[in-house]
């Protein structure tokens, strides 16, 4: 395999990976990511013990046992731009060899479980406030995917084409689908459902302070999109990339949403913690 440059891989004077601040042997193959920092402290005081805990930035990352498991959990920050960096650099330390600065070769590749637990809006009357949605199928509504070689399925691709119609952008957005097996382990009494990932807070998610989106609603429109049986349930800021980073560098990839406010009935959880606390300890237990 090609060396890769410096510039390219960049890593710290200690040797660990330039953002995350990770030596290889820091993290486990059965990761959690969280976009809040703060939110790392409140999965691992679950742990038995912890051996890793690393800051840099928005990265912060706790590896420790959990019930004999190993597990690593990692906070991402907002949004795909920052998924882009935590998705490649986990991937780097386990998949290339820092030393030689080479790739490991297909067979020695490892494979990671990611799963994602972050909050979100329901864009359905019928999503509840306070449940746990499992997604299977993420639109990005940002670019990121512009600048990689994903391979979508001819039906993924469909739904993208009659989105881009539906809201009359001026790009494609991509579709991708998580893990089925990830699914069942662990989400099978949450809610199914299909996510949009929205490039912002406010004008890609129809709100409106001082400045109007430039798509009249557009909460309405996601709300009443549907092709075929896909209807879509929820938007957040991170999954569509995650999907689509962990089919391109071969990773079990899921996003579990506590539901913590409803768009169309204009309601917002009283229990918020109580809820994202609750899918922690789902995920602990069946990871």
């Amino acid at each position: 395999m090609a060396r890769i440059p410096e510039s390219e891989l960049i890593l710290n004077p200690d040797g660990s990976i330039y953002h995350l601040n990770l030596l290889p042997e820091m993290i486990s193959d059965t990761i959690i990511t969280v976009g809040d920092q703060d939110r790392v402290a409140r999965v691992s005081r679950h742990f038995d013990s912890i051996e890793v805990q690393v800051a840099k930035r928005e990265f912060v990352t706790h590896t420790g046992y959990y019930k004999g498991k190993r597990i690593s959990v990692v906070s991402t920050g907002i949004g795909t731009d920052n998924i882009d960096i935590v998705l490649n650099e986990l991937d780097a330390l386990v998949n290339i060899d820092f030393v030689s600065r080479e790739a490991l070769e297909p067979e020695d590749r490892i494979s990671l479980k990611i799963v994602r637990i972050g909050t979100s809006g329901a864009l359905q009357e019928s999503v509840p406030l306070g449940s746990h949605l499992a997604t299977e199928y993420a639109v990005g509504l940002d670019t990121l995917m512009q600048f990689y070689p994903l391979m979508e399925t001819g039906y993924e691709t469909e739904i993208a084409v009659n989105l881009q119609l539906a809201l009359g952008l001026g790009f494609l957005p991509y579709c991708v689908k998580g893990s089925d097996l990830l699914r069942e382990q662990i989400a099978y009494d949450m809610i199914p459902g299909n996510t949009f990932t929205c490039p912002g807070f406010y004008a890609p998610q129809g709100r409106l302070l001082r400045l109007q989106p430039k798509i009249e609603a557009v909460i309405e429109k996601l709300s009443a999109f549907r092709f075929e049986d896909v209807r879509f349930t929820n938007f957040e800021m991170e999954t569509a990339g995650i999907y689509s980073l962990g089919r391109l560098l071969g990773h079990e990839v899921l996003s579990l949403n506590a539901i913590v406010a409803n768009r169309i009935t204009h309601q917002f959880a009283q229990n918020a913690d109580e809820v994202i606390d609750d899918l922690i300890l789902k995920v602990l237990d069946r990871i």
